[in-house]
């Protein structure tokens, strides 16, 4: 679904595994991270055998989530569930008007 839409995993997998699933949020994020690093994954080996991957761009980038993701799931284990519930509808309303207004 992320990739026919284009958005992120997170938007679609995190609420369906709360919803749907009945996860906390703590564990819908973690199992959503998992699962992303795996599709993302799959599909860098696949567009990279097309050379549709900007290889410097991409290292960057794992760079920078190397250090963040342990950084962000360190702040969310201490966040209450509430208050993550929250933020992360808050955020996706943000991203949605940000689309919008793009």
């Amino acid at each position: 679904m992320s990739g026919l839409l284009g958005v992120g995993g997170g938007v679609v997998m995190v609420p369906l595994l709360v919803m749907a699933v009945g996860l906390t949020q703590h564990q819908a994020h973690a199992t959503s991270l998992a699962a992303v690093v795996l599709m993302g994954a799959v599909g860098a080996a696949t567009f990279g055998a097309e050379g549709e991957v900007d290889v410097p761009l991409a290292a960057l980038l794992a760079a920078g989530s190397l250090f963040g993701a342990p950084l962000g799931a360190r702040i969310m284990h201490r966040a209450a569930e509430g208050p993550l519930k929250v933020a992360f509808g808050v955020l996706m309303l943000v991203v949605a008007g940000m689309l919008l207004w793009t």
